[in-house]
């Protein structure tokens, strides 16, 4: 693996369709949605990582996303950090994995979420047989080999999590919600907790000549000179920035992104494709960084 910024293909996903298959297929089971765009993040991030068994995985920004669930599927151990909370984690994710907190308070016990759900919803005997039966499922089912452990925390300061001790960083367009200013404060926390020779690996939005911020998604997109300056990487590092014409209008033309839209994105303006219409105002980058030995 080596260092590199490249604004992602959609050849990737019938290059890598195998992967593709497989995370359409997880993604179902566990009643998840992608963003339009992240099938492509995904799969660019999966097919540089190789094995991850037996791995220590830190998947900053992890929200309830497939990521982490696919790299303990796989027999990682996932560290799932998000400045949002994930104590209420629904029952369906913990029926499957070996889910904990890293605190006391960052996962609601199973039991509780359980009461919860029952006092808040209408229709009591639906909700009853559906949250009972994620229950048995948590006794009966054989987990996932890995685990994944819950951290609720702003990226820029994770006191929990020691220096050197992570074997890889995965991110899955959550950085791009740091302005251009602070972005760089995120990167050194996170490399701070990865191991010397190891490598960080995050999707981001691009932009050709400036950083700009999409109001809708509350993302910003990135020029290459502002990736090199957050991510640390010299001018010597590869980078396919010349081609971004290219392969933005390869983007637009992709019809496997484009005729699979998340039925979200039809019910409001403030997302990455508001009320469903296929118009990219960006496209995604892929940073792989290596942290110096």
């Amino acid at each position: 693996m080596q260092e590199k910024i490249e604004i992602l293909p959609v050849t990737l996903l019938d290059q890598q369709r195998d992967t593709v298959t497989e995370l359409k297929q997880l993604a179902r089971s566990l009643r998840l949605d992608f963003g339009w765009h992240y099938l492509l993040d995904l799969t660019w991030i999966i097919t540089q990582l190789g094995s991850v068994d037996g791995k220590r995985i830190l998947d900053a920004g992890a929200g309830t996303g497939i990521l982490q669930w696919y790299l303990a599927d796989h027999g990682a151990h996932v560290i799932s950090v998000d400045r949002f909370s994930r104590a209420n984690l629904p029952i369906r994710f913990r029926s499957r994995f070996n889910v904990k907190g890293a605190r006391e308070d960052d996962l609601t016990p199973a039991w509780q979420v359980f009461k919860d759900n029952l006092k808040a919803h209408s229709n009591l005997k639906i909700k009853l047989t559906s949250q009972t039966r994620e229950l048995l499922d948590m006794a009966d089912r054989q987990h996932a080999k890995g685990d994944v452990m819950v951290y609720n925390q702003d990226l820029k300061h994770m006191p929990e999590i020691e220096d050197d001790s992570i074997d890889v960083i995965v991110s899955v367009s959550s950085l791009e919600h740091n302005p251009p200013e602070e972005l760089g404060a995120v990167v050194a926390e996170l490399v701070r907790v990865l191991k010397p020779g190891s490598p960080f690996l995050a999707t981001l939005g691009a932009a050709r000549d400036q950083d700009w911020f999409h109001e809708p998604s509350q993302g910003w997109s990135y020029t290459d000179l502002s990736l090199r300056r957050n991510f640390d990487l010299p001018g010597e590092v590869p980078s396919n920035y010349a081609q971004y014409d290219e392969l933005f209008d390869a983007l637009r033309d992709c019809a496997e992104l484009r005729d699979n839209l998340a039925k979200f994105y039809f019910k409001s303006g403030d997302n990455g494709m508001p009320w469903g219409v296929w118009d990219p105002q960006y496209q995604s980058v892929g940073v792989c960084k290596i942290k110096g030995e």
